[in-house]
């Protein structure tokens, strides 16, 4: 284990929690971790964790550093942006992921704490925090995908509970979810309006998951149907016909942490493009890639990544100074689909035949993982608001090109 680093009479206060950070992850960080990335397992299925895994996810979430922003009061680290920026620098610098994540913590857990009761804080907000409840998104449906306000799953008022029927789709993680967070009906009358924010319990009587296989040969999507479900009006976020508001800021929340990397660290983790180039086309004299064009358009992929990264930094910045993310990011989530998109293009293109492999002895593991991560990849600018809905957003919202009703 690493030894914390010597502190200075007169360091400041973030030096102190610097070394602070440092020496608790030397201590509770296992070496075995180093470098592997487990930042999607949240999303992908339970799986089952290794001792180490099991460990580090625990070590996290009793510290609160899964959630290190939130409020300590709820389970989370409460430390100041500051901080936080400290601590994703010290635990890049060991090699560690933070191994709490998934829908909860990227989407849910923030409208909560904005939108919700002190009740519902206390009892969902420290399960998230430690990563021991799985939440899904019950927001689309066969008919309201794009025009999301068309939601016609439909709560009933049926006294102290409500009784949900209805139909959702492209549900993510559905058939591993504890919890879902819904937008549900509950006034025919109105369409914004009549929207409501409901919790659904997926173990209730009356709820039904089917996965969705997609082209790459994986299913993390779901079709999810809601027969006379019986959900308690406590499981109400905000009051009756508020569930549009809650809902798009939720979906800031979701394409903040999207173009943050959330969905896109797939695409993003893994070698460096020129030592991919170098591995599948070889060196000329001068230890370059010998093909000029493709090396050129490394380079701007490359200028373009982390230019883009600079720029979520001072977003994310900003965004905790005016409380919260704003509609801004729909430019980051459709400037991320790209670059993801254009990353998944260029690795295929440079790993020729050996990138399009699906099965048999012939490719590697790492070639066979590319395959299906370039498919996956096509999603990108879909999910989280496709590419056109985030369009019309910035025209709306930003630039004020069109009338907003």
């Amino acid at each position: 284990m690493a030894t914390a680093p010597e502190l200075d009479v007169a360091a400041s206060p973030l030096d102190t929690f610097r070394a602070e950070a440092r020496a608790w992850i030397a201590a509770n960080f296992p070496p075995s971790l180093k470098g592997t990335d487990n930042s999607m397992s949240a999303l992908e299925g339970p799986g089952d964790l290794s001792d180490d895994e099991a460990a580090w996810k625990q070590a996290m979430g009793d510290k609160g550093w899964g959630v290190p922003g939130w409020p300590a009061a709820y389970g989370g680290g409460g430390l100041d942006k500051a901080q936080v920026r400290v601590l994703q620098e010290e635990l890049a610098r060991a090699g560690a992921t933070n191994p709490i994540g998934g829908m909860g913590v990227m989407m849910f857990g923030p409208t909560l704490l904005e939108y919700g009761s002190e009740e519902q804080k206390q009892e969902h907000i420290p399960a998230i925090a430690k990563g021991l409840v799985r939440w899904c998104q019950g927001y689309s449906e066969p008919n309201a995908g794009s025009d999301l306000a068309n939601v016609q799953t439909f709560a009933e008022d049926a006294g102290d509970h409500y009784i949900v029927n209805g139909q959702k789709t492209w549900t993510s993680g559905g058939q591993w979810a504890d919890k879902c967070f819904a937008l549900v009906r509950t006034d025919k009358s109105q369409k914004h309006g009549g929207i409501s924010f409901l919790l659904i319990d997926m173990t209730s009587p009356g709820v039904e998951v089917k996965p969705i296989r997609m082209i790459s040969g994986q299913s993390p999507f779901c079709e999810t149907f809601f027969t006379n479900v019986k959900v308690p009006k406590s499981n109400l976020v905000g009051r009756e016909g508020q569930g549009w508001e809650i809902g798009t800021r939720l979906l800031q929340h979701e394409r903040n942490s999207l173009s943050g990397g959330g969905g896109a660290s797939r695409l993003f983790a893994g070698k460096p493009m020129g030592a991919l180039a170098k591995e599948y086309r070889g060196e000329d004299e001068k230890g370059r890639v010998p093909d000029s064009d493709l090396r050129m358009r490394i380079v701007r992929h490359e200028m373009d990544s982390r230019a883009f990264a600079l720029t979520l930094r001072r977003a994310a910045m900003e965004a905790k100074s005016n409380q919260g993310p704003s509609a801004a990011t729909s430019i980051m989530k459709n400037v991320g689909a790209r670059i993801t998109q254009e990353r998944a293009e260029l690795s295929i293109e440079i790993m020729g035949m050996a990138g399009l492999g699906w099965e048999g002895e012939g490719f590697t593991e790492e070639e066979l993982t590319q395959t299906r991560t370039w498919l996956w990849g096509k999603a990108v600018s879909i999910y989280g608001g496709s590419t056109e809905i985030q369009n019309n957003i910035v025209a709306k919202r930003i630039l004020g090109m069109l009338d907003h009703q």
